[in-house]
C-alpha cells in the first residue's frame, strides 16, 4: 500500500534496517558528545585564557553558525549524491576537528576549530531524518525519530560529564582528544551500509494526476515546494524558539548549578547533564505519543509540539521564580522531561509535506532556522545577561521562548491537512 511516503512495506530487510538505525544513532550521539564536551571545560579555559561567559558562549556558537553556513550544500549532497557517503565524509571531518582542539593555543585557535566540527557537522540531522523517513514506514516516522533524538541528550549528557571528568584527572586537552576516537570508528563503518536509491525530482502537471506522465522539477518548483507550504515553515520558527532554549540549557546548566547551588564544576556538569539526560524518555516517548494520536488527528504531530512547549514552560518558570534548592532542581528535571519531546513530532513535519526528493534539503533548512535564531542566538544571549545580571536571570527569559513556540506551532496546525494532501506521491526503492 502506498502513501505519500512511498510505501508502508521496509525498503531493506527489517534486521538490516535496523542496524543502519543504530549506526545513525552512535553517530547522533558522538555528534553530541564532540559538540557539548566544552560547555563543562569553561571555567578551565577561562582561567587559562582570561575570557568571558559570552566568548565561553561562542564557542558553542561557533557550530551552529558553521551549520548554518554550510548545511544546504551538505543537505544537496545528501538528497542528490549519496546519504550515505556524505555522512560518512561529514563524520569523519567534525571528529578529526574536535581531536584538533586539543591541540590550540589560544581563544581564536580553539575557535576556529570548533567552527570546523560545525562544517563537518552540517549536514548529519538532515541527512539522518531524511534517511529514517525513507528506511522506516510513515506509520512509525515520529517514534523512529524519537529514538534517534533521544541520542541528543545522551550524547550531550555524557559529553557534559565527560568534559568535567577528564578536565580534573588529565586536563582539559585530553578532553576533546579523547571523545573525538569513538565517532571516527563509526563514520568508517557508515561508508559500506545500503540506502535507497536517489529520488528523482519530478512531479505530476497537477494535483491528483499521479496516473499521468510526471516532470521533472526546476528551481521554481523547488522553491514553491517550501515557501506555499505554511505549515513547514511555523514549524521551523516553532523548532527555532524551542531550540533556543535546549540549547541555552545544555551549555548554562551546568554553570548555573556551580555558581548557584555552590557545587564543584565537575559534579555541576554531571548533574546539569541528568537533566537533558531525562530527554532519553521524553524523545522517544514524545514519538511514541504523536504517532498514537496521529491515528486519530491528523495535524496531531503539530498539536503536540504545542502541548509540550507549554508543559515545558510551566516547569521552568516555575522552579526559577518560585523555588531554591531540591525543590528548584525537581521542576527543573520535570522540564528536561519533557522538552525535547516535541522533537520527533516537529521533525516528521518536515519530512511528511514535501516531495521525497527534497527532504534532506527541507530539513536542512529548519537546521538553518533553528541555529540561525536559536542555537547560535540562545548561548550568547544567556551569557551575555549573565554577564550583567546573574546566570539565574538569564534563564528567566527561556520560558518565554517556550510559550513562543507553542503558538508558532499551534498555527502551523492549520495548514498541515491542507499541505500533507499536496505532496508527490513516490515509491522508494532500495539500493540493489
Amino acid at each position: 500500500m502506498n502513501d505519500q511516503s512511498g510505501t508502508r512495506e521496509y525498503k531493506l530487510s527489517r534486521g538490516y534496517t535496523n542496524y543502519i538505525f543504530i549506526l545513525l544513532f552512535l553517530l547522533y550521539f558522538f555528534d553530541y558528545v564532540d559538540r557539548m564536551v566544552v560547555t563543562s571545560l569553561f571555567p578551565h579555559i577561562k582561567e587559562e585564557w582570561g575570557i568571558t561567559d559570552a566568548q565561553c558562549g561562542m564557542l558553542v556558537s561557533a557550530i551552529y553558525w558553521s551549520i548554518v553556513l554550510f548545511t544546504i550544500p551538505a543537505s544537496v549532497l545528501v538528497d542528490r549524491w549519496s546519504r550515505k557517503k556524505t555522512i560518512g565524509l561529514m563524520a569523519v571531518v567534525w571528529s578529526i576537528a574536535t581531536a584538533v582542539c586539543a591541540l590550540t593555543k589560544n581563544f581564536g585557535q580553539l575557535f576556529a576549530a570548533r567552527c570546523v566540527i560545525g562544517i563537518g557537522e552540517a549536514g548529519y540531522a538532515p541527512g539522518g531524518t531524511a534517511m529514517l523517513a525513507g528506511l522506516y514506514p510513515e506509520e512509525k516516522r515520529s517514534r523512529m525519530m524519537g529514538i534517534w533524538n533521544a541520542s541528543i541528550p545522551l550524547g550531550s549528557a555524557v559529553g557534559i560529564a565527560l568534559g568535567g571528568i577528564i578536565a580534573k584527572e588529565f586536563g582539559w586537552r585530553h578532553a576533546f582528544g579523547l571523545v573525538a576516537l569513538p565517532g571516527l570508528i563509526v563514520a568508517i563503518l557508515f561508508f559500506f551500509v545500503k540506502d535507497y536509491k536517489t529520488v528523482d525530482l519530478v512531479k505530476t502537471v497537477k494535483a491528483g494526476d499521479e496516473g499521468k506522465p510526471k516532470v521533472r522539477m526546476n528551481k521554481m518548483d523547488v522553491f514553491r515546494e517550501f515557501i506555499h507550504t505554511p505549515s513547514l515553515i511555523f514549524t521551523y520558527f516553532g523548532f527555532a524558539a524551542m531550540t533556543f532554549v535546549t540549547t541555552s540549557l545544555i551549555t548554562w546548566l551546568p554553570t548555573f548549578f556551580n555558581r548557584v547551588h555552590n557545587i564543584p564544576m565537575d559534579q555541576a556538569g554531571m548533574k546539569g547533564g541528568s537533566v537533558m539526560l531525562l530527554a532519553l524518555v521524553g524523545a522517544p516517548v514524545g514519538g511514541l505519543l504523536a504517532d498514537l494520536w496521529l491515528k486519530k488527528r491528523k495535524n496531531a504531530r503539530l498539536l503536540f509540539s504545542v502541548i509540550v512547549a507549554l508543559l515545558s514552560a510551566i516547569f521552568l518558570a516555575t522552579g526559577l521564580v518560585f523555588f531554591n534548592g531540591n525543590a528548584q532542581y525537581i521542576f527543573i528535571l520535570l522540564m528536561g522531561l519533557v522538552v525535547v519531546a516535541f522533537v520527533p513530532a516537529a521533525a516528521a513535519v518536515t519530512q511528511d509535506v514535501v516531495h521525497p526528493g527534497l527532504r534532506a534539503i527541507s530539513y536542512a533548512l529548519c537546521v538553518i532556522v533553528q541555529n540561525i535564531l536559536g542555537s547560535s542566538l540562545g548561548p550568547i544571549v544567556v551569557g551575555s545577561l549573565s554577564d550583567n545580571y546573574d546566570i539565574q536571570t538569564a534563564l528567566l527569559v527561556l520560558p518565554a521562548f517556550l510559550v513562543v513556540a507553542a503558538v508558532l506551532f499551534f498555527i502551523g496546525s492549520f495548514f498541515y491537512e491542507r499541505d500533507l494532501d499536496k505532496v508527490e506521491k513516490v515509491v522508494l526503492e532500495a539500493e540493489s
